[in-house]
C-alpha cells in the first residue's frame, strides 16, 4: 500500500508527519537487529523475530547481468557498430578509478561499508528530516542497485510501465520488499560485487548506463583513468541525472561535484591539497557521442543491417521478435562475421565513384562472396543510411532480398532484373545434356509462337512467345538482339560470349526447359520480393525478367568457380553472449548443384566474355599489361535501367549492379549524363563493368587467382550439326536486351568508376 491512500499518514499535514515518523520508528524497532549490523551479524537469535516479518515479504531477486551492448565485428575484429537500448560496457571493480569507488561512497552511502543492507541510522536522520519539512532520503547503494536490479529486469522484459522510482510511485511496501531483498543481497554478494553491480547498472544521463559508458560519453576517456573532479562530478550525476548534466546545467554540476569533493575530504577519502586542486578545476566536458546501430557504421551499415535482420528472423534468438529485439540490444553479444574490411573499402569507393555526384539518384552496388565457402566480404552501395547534405538517403539494401533488409518493412526493393546474367544457365543445361558448346545454331529465328513445342517435363507449363502476329493472344514483338548484325548462325558458345538473345532461345528450344529450372533451383536463384524461385518456363526468365539480388546472383555465380558447388552466402562467423558463450551462428553449408565438367564448360566460356566478347572493355588488370583467370557475365534489361556484372575468380565471386534503385524503378536508363558524360543508353559494360573490374583487379589477388581447370574435350569439340532452317518462332521480349561485343578492347580505368570507358555501341 501506498501512505497516500490514509489520509492519517497525509506527510502534507504536521500530524500527518509525525504519525509517519512513530509509525515507520516502530517497524524499524522491530527490525532493528536485522538492520543495524552488518549482515554477517543477522543470524543470531535475537535477530530471529525481524527474520520472521521479513519472511512475510517477498524475496525474489534475480540479479541477472544489466542491459549490455552488442557489438558486431568484421572478420579481423575490427567494429563495425555497437547495438544496444542502453549504452553500457560493464567493467570489473579493479578498472575502475579508485577515486570514483569512493566518491559514490562518500555522497550516496558514507556507511556502505557499516550496515548490512538497510542503514538504520540513516533512516531515522531522514524521518527527522522529513518531519522538519526538509526531504531527505535513505536509501543505501544496496537497496539502489535492488531497485536497480529490479526496474532492469522489467525494461528488459518490455514492462517500463511498471518501472518504479523513488519518490514517484514507490509506497510503503514497494520500500519494504527493496529493504528485505537489500538485506538478502548482502547475505549472498559480498561488498565489492554490490559496489561493482551498481556501478555497471546505475543510469548517468545521457544515454549512458554504468561509469564505463559514462566515461567515454563526457570525458572521452575509461573508468580506469578518471580523475579525480571527473569521478566526482559523475559520482554527483547519480542524484538527479538532469538537473547536474555538465553539458545542459554546468553550473549545477559544479556545486553538486564540490558537494561530493567536500564529503570525500570530510570522509578522509582525500586530502586537503587534492580537494583545493580539484574544486578549482573548472567543469569541462569533452564529449564522445553515442552511435548505436548499424546507421552509424562508418564501413558496412547496410552489411550491419543485414546481420542484424539474419538475428531478428532466427527463432533460435527468441519465440517472437519482441524477445529476439531483447536478445540483441540487450544482451551483450558479440558478432564476428565475414566481412573483410580491406574489400570492403574498396568496394564503397568503387560504388560511391560510379554516379559521382549523382543528383539524379542513380544506385551503384557491389557484393562478393567466397566460393567453397559462401562467406561475403563486402557489401557495397552508393547510398546514405542517415541524412546528410548532397547525399543519395536510402534505407534499402541493394544486394540482398526484400526479407533480409530495411524494406521488408518499408517496402523495399527485393533486387533487379538480371538480365543477360541469367543465359550462364541455358548453356549449362546445354552442356549438362552432353552437347557441344560449339555447336553452331541459327540466331535468326526470331519467331516462337504459342503452340511451339518446347521440351518441358516440369508440371508448369510453358509461359510465354515471341510473334508479333500473335501479340493478341498475349504474345510479344519479335525476338530482339542488340545490334541487327546478330541474327545470323553462331556457335552456342559465340552466342554467349557475344550475349546474343536469339542463340540463348535457340539453346533453349533444344533442351528441357525443366533442366535449367534444375539448375537455376540448384544454384540458390530465387525471386527476391518473395524468396519463390524463379519459373524457366515462364519465357521471359530465360534473359531475365524477374528481380533478384546481387547476392543471389553472386553465390550463383561462385558455384561454377567451386566446380559446380553451390554454397549458401553466410555473414555470421561467431556469436558469443556476455559470458563468453557461444550462441548460433551460421556455418558453411554446401551441395553439389553442377556436374564439375559442366561447371568448367560454362567457366570456360564466361572467360571468353572478357577476352572477346561482350565484356571485353573490362578485362581486369593488375597493370596495364598484366591480368588473371577470370569469368563473367554481363547483364542489361530491356529499359537499360537495371545493368550488370557478375564474375569470379578462383577465389572470389562479385555481382557489381548500377542502374534505377528508386523504389519502383520506372526510369528508363537512356540518354543521361553521368560523372560529366552523356550516354545514349547504359550497358553492363559502361559503368557497373568498370566497377566490377577495378574492384576485382584491387581485391582478388588475395584471395586466390588460380587457373581454372579446363573443360573436358568433348563440350568443346562436340558434333555440329546443320542449323534447322527457321520458319519457326523465337521467345518473349528479353528484360536484358543482348549486349555484342565492343569492337575496341581495352583495359579498365584504375580509378574508381567509370572514367574514360568507350562510348557504348547501339542498342535498339
Amino acid at each position: 500500500m501506498a501512505t497516500g491512500k490514509n489520509p492519517l499518514f497525509d506527510t502534507a499535514t504536521t500530524l500527518g508527519k509525525i504519525l509517519l515518523f512513530l509509525g515507520v520508528s516502530a517497524i524499524c524497532g522491530v527490525l532493528v537487529a536485522g538492520l543495524l549490523v552488518p549482515a554477517a551479524a543477522v543470524t543470531g537469535s535475537s535477530a530471529s523475530g525481524s527474520i520472521k516479518f521479513f519472511d512475510t515479504l517477498p524475496a525474489e531477486l534475480q540479479v541477472d547481468p544489466p542491459s549490455q551492448s552488442t557489438t558486431v565485428l568484421a572478420s579481423d575484429g575490427s567494429v563495425i557498430a555497437s547495438l544496444y537500448a542502453e549504452n553500457r560496457t560493464k567493467v570489473s571493480l579493479d578498472q575502475m578509478s579508485p577515486y570514483v569507488k569512493d566518491a559514490v561512497i562518500a555522497i550516496e552511502d558514507s556507511r556502505f561499508y557499516e550496515h548490512g543492507g538497510v542503514d538504520t541510522t540513516g533512516i531515522m536522520r531522514a524521518l527527522v528530516s522529513t518531519a522538519r519539512g526538509n526531504k531527505q532520503g535513505a536509501s543505501t547503494i544496496t537497496q539502489q542497485y535492488v531497485n536497480n536490479v529490479i526496474n532492469s529486469s522489467l525494461e528488459a522484459e518490455g514492462k517500463s510501465d511498471q518501472v518504479l522510482l523513488n519518490g514517484v510511485n514507490k509506497g510503503v511496501g514497494d520500500k519494504l520488499r527493496e529493504m528485505k531483498l537489500a538485506i538478502a543481497l548482502e547475505k549472498k554478494f559480498t561488498k565489492e560485487e554490490i559496489l561493482e553491480g551498481y556501478l555497471n547498472i546505475v543510469f548517468f544521463n545521457r544515454d549512458a548506463y554504468g561509469i564505463e559508458a559514462a566515461s567515454k560519453f563526457f570525458f572521452s576517456t575509461t573508468a580506469k583513468d578518471l580523475t579525480l573532479p571527473q569521478a566526482a562530478l559523475l559520482a554527483g550525476l547519480v542524484n538527479s541525472p538532469s538537473f547536474y548534466d555538465p553539458i545542459t546545467n554546468p553550473e549545477n554540476a559544479k556545486i553538486r561535484r564540490d558537494l561530493v569533493l567536500q564529503s570525500m575530504l570530510t570522509q578522509n577519502k582525500i586530502k586537503q591539497p587534492e580537494y583545493d586542486a580539484a574544486v578549482a578545476t573548472p567543469v569541462e566536458t569533452k564529449v564522445t557521442p553515442a552511435r548505436q546501430g548499424c546507421a552509424y557504421s562508418a564501413s558496412a551499415p547496410y552489411f550491419c543491417d543485414y546481420v542484424l535482420h539474419l538475428l531478428l528472423n532466427n527463432p533460435a534468438y527468441g519465440a517472437d521478435y519482441d524477445a529476439r529485439v531483447r536478445k540483441v540490444f540487450r544482451g551483450g553479444l558479440t558478432i564476428k562475421t565475414t566481412l573483410d574490411p580491406n574489400a570492403q573499402a574498396v568496394a564503397q569507393a568503387q560504388v560511391e565513384a560510379s554516379a559521382g555526384a549523382n543528383p539524379d539518384k542513380w544506385g551503384a552496388s557491389l557484393v562478393s562472396v567466397q566460393p567453397g565457402s559462401g562467406k561475403i566480404v563486402s557489401m557495397a552501395q552508393n547510398t546514405q543510411f542517415l541524412e546528410a547534405e548532397g547525399k543519395f538517403k536510402n534505407e534499402f539494401n541493394f544486394n540482398v532480398d526484400k526479407k533480409d533488409a530495411k524494406g521488408n518493412d518499408l517496402g523495399g526493393l527485393g533486387g533487379f532484373q538480371p538480365g543477360s546474367t541469367m543465359k550462364p544457365f541455358t548453356f549449362a543445361e546445354w552442356l549438362n545434356e552432353g552437347k557441344s558448346m560449339n555447336t553452331v545454331l541459327n540466331g535468326a529465328v526470331r519467331k516462337y509462337p504459342l503452340n511451339f513445342r518446347w521440351k518441358n517435363t516440369c508440371p508448369s507449363p510453358v509461359d510465354g512467345a515471341y510473334n508479333t502476329a500473335e501479340e493478341g493472344l498475349g504474345a510479344a514483338p519479335d525476338l530482339q538482339n542488340a545490334e541487327e548484325n546478330w541474327y545470323r548462325p553462331l556457335s552456342v558458345l559465340e552466342g554467349l560470349y557475344n550475349s546474343i538473345n536469339t542463340i540463348t532461345f535457340a539453346s533453349a528450344a533444344q533442351v528441357d526447359l525443366c533442366g535449367i529450372q534444375k539448375i537455376v533451383d540448384a544454384v540458390g536463384i530465387h525471386a527476391g520480393q518473395t524468396n519463390e524461385p524463379v519459373p524457366m518456363t515462364r519465357l521471359s526468365n530465360l534473359i531475365g525478367a524477374t528481380q533478384t539480388s546481387p547476392l543471389t546472383m553472386a553465390s550463383a555465380f561462385a558455384t561454377f568457380a567451386n566446380d559446380g558447388k553451390y554454397c549458401e552466402a553466410i555473414a555470421i562467423e561467431s556469436v558469443t553472449d556476455a559470458t563468453g558463450a557461444p550462441l548460433p551462428a551460421q556455418a558453411t553449408s554446401c551441395r553439389d548443384a553442377i556436374k564439375p565438367e559442366v561447371a568448367r564448360g560454362v567457366t570456360y566460356a564466361l572467360q571468353e566474355v572478357l577476352n572477346r566478347g561482350s565484356g571485353s572493355l573490362i578485362q581486369p588488370r593488375i597493370s596495364t599489361r598484366t591480368s588473371f583467370p577470370i569469368a563473367a557475365k554481363t547483364g542489361t534489361n530491356d529499359t537499360n535501367n537495371s545493368t550488370w556484372v557478375v564474375g569470379f575468380t578462383s577465389g572470389l565471386a562479385t555481382a557489381s549492379f548500377f542502374g534505377d534503385a528508386l523504389e519502383g524503378q520506372t526510369r528508363y536508363g537512356r540518354n543521361l549524363t553521368l560523372n560529366g558524360k552523356f550516354y545514349k543508353a547504359i550497358d553492363g559494360y559502361m559503368i557497373a563493368g568498370p566497377q566490377f573490374s577495378n574492384y576485382m583487379a584491387q581485391v582478388a589477388p588475395a584471395f586466390g587467382t588460380n587457373p581454372f581447370p579446363a573443360p573436358p574435350s568433348n563440350l568443346l569439340t562436340g558434333p555440329a550439326p546443320a542449323p534447322k532452317p527457321s520458319t519457326q518462332a523465337t521467345p518473349a521480349p528479353s528484360s536484358a536486351p543482348s549486349e555484342p561485343a565492343p569492337s575496341e578492347p581495352a583495359p579498365p580505368s584504375d580509378q574508381p568508376g567509370n572514367g574514360g570507358q568507350p562510348a557504348p555501341p547501339n542498342k535498339p
